[in-house]
């Protein structure tokens, strides 16, 4: 009797697994999580996928064009729809949509573009936030993607602080430049201005941003800036003493023009004083000479 219900029950167990939805690739998406470390919800996400591993699709038609594609993660309605590449990352209503084959991507809020290893975000260059008043600030952003404020110059987030004094005086063997970007980062080919960074880290490897491989990177202008102030504040000084020094010059020169000026006066009456005596002297020599003069005579 015993063997009888094992048996029964056994066999219930068995019809109700193979009654179970089969684990077959995700055509159309069911709801939930599946093989090949997949995710899928919503209608026609991850439709097309073949043989494409790890990855989540949530919202509908979601990762929808993906079949190889692996390791990729789309969160909102038609995000990274038209995506067939890998490792892609979209957040959003429309996130990603514009991209295609591109690689390594990252789309928030925003449609993206077919370029591989770069990053999109909507709704931040159509707004205009000048760096004015009190609140707003620049964000920067380190090799390891991590965001933060940039303008921080308060005493509170500084220590060893000294006088720049003459370490400014290395910009005088910087070399600005004339250049342009290549054709994969500027499709204008605009005309820039600069300083290339391995030549500025030649001459202050204090004054430029290195990427992982501790290669140079970037020109700190910043930086720059600041040392440019401590050489005009310098350069003024210098002229500041130099002005004092002329108007010194300038009065000393007055005191002495106003003394030859004086003693030239004196000369001058000395110089006719003397004239007129010899003109008198000239005056009685003449009417001594008119004067006739009686011959003696001879005994």
């Amino acid at each position: 009797m015993r063997t009888t219900i094992r048996s029964l029950v056994t066999t219930l167990v068995l019809l109700c697994v193979g009654l179970l939805p089969q684990a077959e690739a995700v055509v159309p998406p069911p709801d939930g999580g599946y093989p090949n470390f997949t995710t899928a919800e919503g209608q026609n996400a991850l439709f097309s996928l073949t043989t494409g591993a790890a990855n989540t699709a949530v919202g509908w038609f979601s990762l929808k064009s993906v079949t190889t594609g692996s390791s990729n993660v789309a969160i909102g309605n038609n995000a990274l729809s038209n995506s067939t590449g890998d490792k892609n990352t979209a957040l959003g209503f429309n996130a990603g949509s514009a991209v295609t084959t591109a690689n390594n991507l990252i789309c928030i809020g925003a449609f993206g573009a077919n370029v591989d290893n770069s990053c999109f975000i909507g709704n931040i260059y159509s707004n205009v936030q000048p760096i004015v008043g009190t609140d707003p600030d620049s964000v920067t952003i380190a090799s390891s993607g991590r965001l933060g404020r940039g303008n921080a110059s308060s005493r509170r987030y500084k220590h060893d602080i000294k006088s720049m004094d003459k370490a400014s005086e290395v910009l005088y063997a910087l070399k600005p430049v004339s250049f342009r970007y290549n054709k994969e980062y500027d499709v204008t080919q605009t005309l820039a201005f600069g300083l290339i960074a391995e030549e500025v880290a030649e001459v202050y490897p204090d004054l430029v941003g290195r990427n992982p491989k501790s290669e140079p990177e970037s020109v700190r202008y910043e930086q720059i800036n600041a040392m440019l102030l401590n050489e005009f504040l310098k350069e003024y000084k210098t002229v500041k003493e130099l002005k004092s020094t002329v108007l010194g010059q300038q009065s000393i020169i007055a005191q002495q023009r106003e003394s030859f000026e004086r003693r030239l006066a004196e000369q001058v009456k000395q110089i006719k004083a003397l004239t007129d005596a010899v003109e008198k002297v000239n005056a009685q020599l003449e009417m001594n000479n008119n004067t006739p003069r009686v011959a003696a005579n001879e005994p």
